[in-house]
């Protein structure tokens, strides 16, 4: 069932991510991944959702039995995508014209050819049968009650080698009922100047509605679809992140924002456009691909600020170096601390992580040089927010904030006949007055630390059962002394409803995993709200 949407229907934003998406290398979806998307593009306000092609997988076909049953559409129309009819037949006979209309969705989309030279060599047929092909099958449809849009596949190629016969696909399309005649760039070759010109010919020339459909293999994807508009189009076909074949599709958050933020288009109900960067890490979750940090719009860095150049300026104004608020599409301001900061990176991170600096000069000068010294030696606290965290504090402070003082720790590794290693950690501690001695076995040296330091202090602080170690990564710095060049531990950590990263510097991986380890559970105690030892 689907309400009737806010929005009237002067242009429509389609997404294709269950389609088109899916065909990107790495990802492969189950029905209850695609349901799962399917729900949150509903949520986000898309007005059409293309779940896949009904009859040629199963995968598809129970998709669309399922959603129709399992999902109450508020915003979208379900639609089901499939090919014109077989040369030689009616489209009343076609088996895969039936098995569209047998998916009950409200649309279809359907694939035709445009390109004279895949007319011949691809579908076999000629020029004429292949227009017949689109109009019989568009009317038929129509005849059934279904709201019809045909992609012109291949379009701008096929204009290019024969302009007159791709507008007749067009025409032949819109004069049998087709809502909505999308031209394709399947390949991606396209520049914007190119769709501009083509598309405003092509409107002038046939008076259809016309829809665009880009690819990105030249990077111009997103530039393409909303230069398509300029010239006329009323309907955009995009993909969530962007996934796609080969390099991807139109990426269906930029285009959006745009439309909304920059051409003042309605596109989106009210206040959707605010869980636009919550959506989009929401869907990669469930295509189990990472976000994008540097996606315009939506990608963690999107909004992050580095030189200390810009720092002075967006402490005067957040304005001057960023083209919107982060908050009108659901994402947030940060500032980097780094070698390259300077005494307004430091205050405006210390109002982010909720510590009053004051405006003492004196202090933030020695947080900048302290960050400066530190990351000489190989430290990065750009992606270890935690860690500064930790550094600030101890110099606001003017000591360490300690839950727990190490004495020592060790590792070994066993190596054994059998060819198969043991790792073993011993860690020697002292938390609330009690000396503590723990050992643990675990899958490697890390892995053993890691969970000897969980049994020395869990008894004593059991808010450590919740923390996870969710990531691992390890640098080799660039040495003076051959094997002994330095090595950089990044960890990040979860307590089932947060992350935060932690950073250690040492030759010796293990301790400079180590160093990570002592932050990551010093900054989960304090996150937990855990009083520090006096």
């Amino acid at each position: 069932m689907t309400e009737t949407s806010e929005l009237d229907d002067s242009f429509h934003v389609f997404d294709t991510t269950l389609r088109d998406g899916a065909q990107r290398e790495g990802i492969n979806l189950t029905v209850a991944d695609k349901l799962a998307i399917a729900r949150h593009l509903d949520e986000f306000g898309v007005g059409f959702i293309e779940g896949g092609w009904p009859g040629a997988n199963p995968r598809d076909t129970e998709f669309f039995a399922r959603a129709q049953q399992e999902i109450d559409f508020r915003h979208a129309q379900l639609v089901a995508f499939g090919s014109t009819r077989r040369a030689g037949t009616t489209a009343a006979e076609d088996p895969q014209v039936k098995a569209l209309l047998d998916a009950g969705a409200p649309v279809i989309t359907l694939v035709a050819k445009s390109h004279d030279r895949h007319v011949e060599l691809a579908l076999r047929t000629t020029l004429d049968e292949n227009l017949e092909m689109v109009r019989d099958t568009v009317a038929h449809l129509k005849a059934q009650g279904r709201r019809v849009f045909v992609d012109c596949e291949h379009f701008f190629d096929g204009y290019r080698a024969n302009p007159e016969y791709a507008k007749s696909v067009v025409r032949a399309a819109s004069q049998a009922g087709a809502d909505v005649v999308v031209l394709c760039d399947t390949n991606g070759g396209m520049l914007p100047a190119q769709i501009q010109a083509v598309v405003a010919t092509v409107l002038a020339d046939t008076g259809a509605r016309l829809g665009i459909h880009a690819q990105d293999d030249t990077g111009c994807a997103v530039a393409n679809t909303l230069a398509a508009v300029d010239a006329g189009a009323t309907h955009v076909q995009c993909t969530a992140n962007g996934y796609g074949e080969r390099v991807g599709n139109a990426n269906l958050f930029p285009v959006v924002a745009a439309l909304e933020l920059k051409y003042g288009k309605r596109v989106l109900p009210e206040g959707k456009l605010r869980e636009m960067t919550r959506i989009s890490h929401a869907i990669a979750e469930v295509v189990n691909l990472t976000p994008s940090t540097h996606q315009p719009y939506v990608g963690l860095s999107a909004f992050a600020h580095k030189a200390g150049l810009h720092a002075s300026a967006i402490k005067v104004d957040p304005d001057l170096y960023q083209h919107i608020d982060p908050e009108q599409v659901g994402n947030t301001m940060r500032m980097l601390v780094s070698d390259m900061a300077g005494r307004a990176s430091v205050e405006l991170k210390g109002k982010e992580l909720g510590i009053d600096l004051g405006g003492d000069r004196e202090l933030v000068g020695r947080v900048v040089e302290r960050v400066k010294e530190r990351e000489l030696k190989g430290y990065t606290y750009e992606a270890a927010d935690a860690s500064f965290e930790l550094l600030l504090r101890t110099e606001v402070q003017g000591k360490p904030l300690r839950y727990f003082e190490v004495e020592s720790w060790r590792a070994i590794v066993e190596d054994r006949p059998d060819g198969t290693h043991a790792n073993e950690a011993t860690v020697k501690l002292w938390a609330k007055g009690e000396r503590i001695v723990a050992t643990a076995e675990g899958n490697g040296p890390v892995n053993a630390l890691d969970r000897a330091l969980r049994v020395a202090l869990e008894k004593i602080y059991p808010q450590l059962a919740q923390l996870e170690l969710v990531d691992y990564k390890v640098r080799i710095l660039e040495g003076k002394h051959g094997t002994q060049s330095t090595t950089r531990v990044l960890i990040s950590t979860s307590d089932g409803t947060g992350e935060w990263s932690t950073v250690g510097v040492a030759e010796n991986v293990i301790a400079a995993s180590w160093q990570a380890l002592e932050d990551a559970y010093t900054y989960g105690l304090l996150r937990a709200g855990v009083r520090p030892a006096e």
